[in-house]
């Protein structure tokens, strides 16, 4: 592990402090010459969900050393013919890793995800140097009982089509509450999309928000929907994730009857009861019926913020 100091120099940039860590990496508040913040990602040596939260200490602060809970780290998952694995990432691994998501997002500029200014080395490592955003993430202020805007998903389907269609971002991958940023003027900026690598047929992604495991625009539509349900009751509508058949190139009965057992939550206006009914079948579109996608997503929270 790189482990930076205020006042040191890494690169064109000083370090100030210490923001967050994922699965995969740590990322720290820093300046340009110009005395202009940035944030600047660096892999760690060993990266994936069961790792950080195997041998890290919850702490009620943001360290390098520890995990808060604010922070829900992602898991590296391997594709194979027989389905998906869940493993570590080696130092080398995570650094390509990081350069691809480097490239992905300077082909992926839009005012509603992170930019990105350069990919350099700092000892031999890879480092993303990221535009910084003000804000508190989503998980921030869902745990501070903050007012959730439904608006703000309505502008992360929109801006996923616009980047989807001008052959930019396929999907994001990795919607979750701390993936979301949000700017004192309501303004939201996606930031982490899924690291991929064709190559090795791996992802990173949080399962609890892709329990299926999905590469697609549908994986974010179900993100999306998981969000929702948690924001209304409290709690996560699976808790076994992933799915045990994820991944798998063909299904059968066997797999169809597992996914709709899997498929099968508590209804959210069980858990709360205010919660409207039009909301509830988004909620239910978003996370079991497949073709259900951003279209259909954008225009089922138009009616409903129309209606509201």
């Amino acid at each position: 592990m790189i482990k930076l100091a205020a006042g040191e120099q890494i690169g064109n940039y000083q370090v100030r402090e210490f923001l967050a860590r994922g699965g995969f990496g740590l990322v720290y508040l820093a300046t340009d010459p110009k005395g202009e913040l940035v944030a600047l990602k660096l892999g760690d040596i060993a990266g994936g969900g069961r790792y950080v939260t195997r041998f890290m200490d919850v702490t009620s602060e943001r360290r390098p050393e520890g995990i808060s809970p604010d922070e829900t780290p992602a898991e590296a998952i391997f594709f194979r013919k027989d389905g998906a694995r869940i493993d570590f990432l080696d130092a080398q691994e995570i650094d390509a890793m990081v350069k691809t998501e480097g490239d992905l997002l300077r082909r992926s500029r839009h005012q509603n995800l992170i930019g990105v200014r350069e990919v350099f080395q700092h000892e031999g490592r890879n480092v993303l140097a990221l535009d910084y955003v003000r804000g508190k993430t989503l998980r921030e202020k869902i745990r501070a009982l903050e007012g959730i805007r439904l608006n703000w998903f309505l502008t992360i389907v929109r801006a996923l089509q616009k980047m989807a269609k001008a052959g930019e971002l396929a999907y994001h991958g990795d919607l979750k509450p701390e993936n979301i940023l949000v700017k004192p003027s309501g303004a939201v900026v996606m930031i982490d999309p899924a690291m991929r690598g064709d190559e090795r047929n791996v992802i990173t992604t949080t399962p609890h928000y892709n329990p299926l495991l999905l590469r697609d625009q549908k994986a974010d539509v179900m993100g999306i929907g998981v969000m929702l349900y948690e924001i209304l009751t409290g709690v996560l509508p699976f808790d076994e994730v992933p799915w045990q058949y994820a991944g798998r190139e063909q299904g059968g009965e066997v797999e169809r009857l597992s996914l709709s057992y899997f498929l099968s939550y508590p209804p959210p206006r069980d858990l709360n009861p205010n919660t409207p009914e039009p909301l509830a079948k988004i909620i239910y579109r978003s996370l079991t019926v497949m073709d259900y996608g951003l279209a259909e997503l954008e225009a089922d929270l138009v009616d409903f913020l129309r209606r509201d």
